[in-house]
C-alpha cells in the first residue's frame, strides 16, 4: 500500500498546462508523480458521445482517491468514488458505472469478493474492471485476470496511465456502424451491438472477451501472435506479459462450450479462429 506524504499541484504559464506532483513512501523508499502535460479528453476518445463516461474507483486511501478523482475529471470523465468493497460493489450496482476501477486492497469485502461479485451479476457482468494493486507478481495478476478483470495497474503509478488505460476500454467499447457483423458456422457476431450468439443463444462476454474474438473471426483463420493481440486487443504498444492473452483465452474457451476448439492454439505463433474446428 502507499502511504502518501502531499499532493502539490502547480499552474503551468503555459496555458491549459499544470504541474502535480504526489509525494509518498512504498516500501519504505520516497517516490514521486509528476504530470506536467494536459491530458486529452475523453471527448477526443469518442467525439460522437452526448455525455461523459461514468468511471467508479473503489479505494480506501483518501489521498489516492483524490487524486485519481482529479485526474479523471480533468480528462472530461463523470468519476464516483466508494471508500470500501460493500460501497463500491453497491454503488456498481445502481450506477451502472462504463469503467470501474478496483483496488484490492479494500476494508469491509476484499477487492478480489468485490470482483467476483461483479462477474456474477446479471447487470455488472459486462462492466470492465481494472485492478489497481500494490501486488506485482505476475501470479497475482493472473489470478486477478482470471477473476475477470480486463487490465491492472501496479501501484506505484502514475494518473495519466491509468487515465489513458480507462480511455483504451472506453474506445474498445466505442459502438460501430449498424449492420457490422460477421458470421461463421454456429456463429453470429454485432459489433454494432457488441453481441454474439452461438447457436442462436447470447453469449454472455466482457468487452475484452468480445474484441478478442471479434479480431480472431477478423483474420479468417490467419493466425495472430500473442503480441499483436496484445496491440489490438488492449491497445499495448510495449511488450506486456503475454500471460495476460492466455488467461483471457481460457476465459473465452470456457464460455464457448463444445465449440472451445475454434479457439485453436497454433505452435509457435499465437492463436487463430477455425470455425471449421467445432464439433456438432
Amino acid at each position: 500500500m502507499v502511504r502518501n506524504i502531499g499532493l502539490v499541484c502547480a499552474k503551468s504559464r503555459r496555458a491549459g498546462q499544470f504541474s502535480c506532483f504526489l509525494i509518498g513512501i512504498t516500501g519504505g523508499s520516497l517516490f514521486y508523480l509528476e504530470q506536467s502535460a494536459p491530458l486529452p479528453s475523453v471527448h477526443d476518445v469518442n467525439p460522437a458521445q452526448t455525455k461523459p463516461a461514468t468511471v467508479l474507483v473503489i479505494e480506501d486511501e483518501a489521498d489516492m482517491l483524490e487524486l485519481v478523482r482529479y485526474h479523471m475529471d480533468k480528462a472530461g470523465l463523470r468519476v464516483l468514488l466508494a471508500r470500501d468493497g460493500r460501497q463500491g460493489l453497491e454503488k456498481a450496482r445502481a450506477e451502472s458505472p462504463d469503467v470501474i476501477v478496483l483496488d484490492l486492497m479494500l476494508p469491509a469485502m476484499s477487492g478480489e469478493d468485490v470482483c467476483r461479485e461483479l462477474k456474477a451479476g446479471d447487470a455488472t457482468t459486462a462492466i470492465p474492471v481494472i485492478m489497481l494493486t500494490a501486488k506485482a507478481q505476475p501470479e497475482e495478476r493472473i489470478a486477478g485476470l482470471e477473476l475477470g478483470a480486463d487490465d491492472y495497474v501496479a501501484k506505484p503509478f502514475s494518473p495519466r496511465e491509468l487515465v489513458l488505460r480507462v480511455q483504451g476500454i472506453l474506445r474498445r467499447q466505442r459502438v460501430p456502424g449498424a449492420g457490422d457483423t460477421l458470421a461463421f458456422g454456429p456463429f453470429e457476431l454485432d459489433r454494432g451491438i457488441f453481441e454474439v450468439r452461438l447457436e442462436g443463444e447470447r453469449l454472455d462476454l466482457t468487452a475484452i472477451e468480445f474484441k478478442l474474438l471479434a479480431t480472431l473471426m477478423e483474420k479468417r483463420g490467419a493466425p495472430m501472435a500473442r503480441v499483436d493481440l496484445l496491440r489490438d486487443v488492449w491497445g499495448y504498444r510495449n511488450l506486456i506479459d503475454s500471460r495476460t492473452v492466455d488467461t483471457h483465452m481460457r476465459r473465452l474457451r470456457a464460455k464457448l462450450g463444445c465449440h472451445a476448439d475454434c479457439l485453436a492454439t497454433v505452435r509457435g505463433e499465437g492463436y487463430c479462429f477455425n470455425a471449421g474446428r467445432t464439433e456438432p
